[in-house]
This record gives C-alpha cells, sequence and structure tokens, in this order.
C-alpha cells in the first residue's frame, strides 16, 4: 500500500514521527508520498527523504499559504521551486491548487496565477501535479479547459467533489486519491463519485494529520490509518480489500514512475 498525501511533517508528528512510521510499516505501508506545502519547508523535506527510498516528496506552495507570503515574492518562490525541481529528488509538483476559502486573504486571481505556473513546471519537469481543490472547482475547471495538462497528469488530492465534476476531470485525464472522508457515515458525493472513476485512475491517501478514517475521526490520522480507508472504499465498490489494495498500490507505482520500492518478497 502507498500513501499518496501524507504530511509526515507537521508539527503534530514531531514527538513521535518514528514511532509513527514504525506503525506505518507494520500495518503494511510500502511508501508514503510527503507533498510540500511552502518555502519553509522545502529543504526540511528533501533532507527527511533522503536515505529512506519508501518516503517520497513533492514540492509546492499550498493555496492556503498564499495569505502568509507576500504577493511581490510570487514569482521568487516558483523561480526557486524551478531550480529545486531541477536538481531531483522530487516525485510531483505540490500540493497546489485552489482554496475557496482562502481567497479573502489570496484573491482568486491570484491563486490560478501561482497554480498555472505549478503546471508549467510540472510540464517542464515530466512531473505529475497533487491537486488541491477546495471549494473553488469552477475556477479549477475553467483553467484547465484552456491550460495545457502536464504529460505525467494531475492527481485529485482527497477527491470530495460530486459525479459531475468527476466526469469532467476524467475526461481531461485526471486521477484521483481519497482519504478518511470516504469512511464517514455522512459521506454521500464522494462515494458516488468514487463508483464512477476508472479503476485505473484510483489511489489511497491518508492526508494526516488530518481527516483520521472512522473510527479514529476526530484525531490525528496516521499513515497507518490506510487500511481503513481501503477498506471503506472497498465496501463501496464491492471489491475484496486484497484487490482494491494491490490496484492502488500498482496504480501509485505506475502514476510515480515507479519512485517507490517494491518490497521484498
Amino acid at each position: 500500500m502507498i500513501d499518496t498525501h501524507c504530511h509526515l511533517d507537521a508539527s503534530r508528528f514531531d514527538q513521535d514521527r518514528s514511532e509513527v512510521l514504525t506503525r506505518a510499516w507494520a500495518a503494511g505501508l510500502h511508501g508514503i508520498l510527503v507533498p510540500g506545502v511552502g518555502p519553509e519547508n522545502w529543504e526540511p523535506l528533501r533532507e527527511m527523504s533522503r536515505g529512506e527510498p519508501r518516503l517520497q516528496i513533492g514540492l509546492g506552495i499550498h493555496p492556503q499559504m498564499l495569505p502568509h507570503l507576500p504577493p511581490e515574492e510570487d514569482e521568487v518562490h516558483l523561480e526557486r521551486l524551478d531550480a529545486l525541481l531541477g536538481l531531483g529528488g522530487a516525485i510531483a509538483v505540490g500540493e497546489c491548487g485552489l482554496d475557496g476559502p482562502s481567497a479573502a486573504g489570496a484573491p482568486m486571481e491570484r491563486q490560478v496565477a501561482v497554480l498555472r505556473r505549478h503546471l508549467e513546471l510540472a510540464r517542464k519537469h515530466g512531473l505529475p501535479v497533487l491537486m488541491h481543490c477546495f471549494r473553488a472547482h469552477p475556477a479549477l475547471i475553467e483553467l484547465l479547459k484552456h491550460e495545457p495538462l502536464p504529460e505525467a497528469g494531475i492527481l485529485m488530492h482527497s477527491y470530495g467533489g460530486g459525479v459531475d465534476l468527476a466526469r469532467f476531470y476524467i475526461q481531461k485525464g485526471c486521477h484521483f486519491s481519497f482519504a478518511g472522508p470516504v469512511t464517514w457515515a455522512e459521506a454521500r458525493k464522494p462515494l458516488d463519485a468514487l463508483r464512477v472513476i476508472p479503476p485505473e485512475r484510483l489511489m489511497v491517501e491518508t492526508d494526516a494529520p488530518d481527516q483520521a478514517p472512522t473510527p479514529h475521526r476526530g484525531q490525528r490520522s496516521e499513515p497507518g490509518y490506510l487500511p481503513r480507508i481501503i477498506e471503506g472504499m472497498a465496501r463501496v465498490l464491492g471489491e475484496p480489500v486484497e484487490v482494491l489494495a494491490q490496484r492502488t498500490t500498482e496504480n501509485a507505482r505506475r502514476f510515480f514512475r515507479e519512485a517507490f520500492p517494491t518490497p521484498s518478497l
């Protein structure tokens, strides 16, 4: 199993990060992708992943970080991101995207401009994009109608939209990853969307430390909870858990170009 989105560098893991990883490997995970969210954590992430092939990273600017960054420095940060991606070590661009609630501090026009540059960098460096979109799908759809998509693809992280939105993203060639909310009792839209997504474009994540699955909801999430999410998805799809676990693992390996090591038998 591969957790395609886990903020392992979050401060909520500072006290027991090594124990969290021990539990993750014991739970059967073969890899964890840690997305970058802003300029300050890019170098620490690069250091975190050195020497542990099961830990891979993405580098990007999360839209929720933009209100905390001066707009006049956007291009400076993006040029530095370009340089770091050129050094290798990152297997994806992101986390990046659009965030409706952040528009008060970072207008959507700015968010779109920054995301457009992320897409340019993904095309330049041949990397896939880890896409965040929360309450901003109309703006993202408008962008993707006109912006060339990276050849390496886009992964819709923690997808929570409905079927109609999913069909647009499917048509654009996007892949989808689901997190803890698919196990929540009131989940409806993401479950309906899950049923229409092509099997070969489906992946799984924890988005830890957030969005913990049932029965851990309300607590800190961690990558070792990934099997719970796969179990929830398997119930919706009417598939054996083992089959879905294998498929999502194979999909992640293929999407990220075999960056994660194959476990020894």
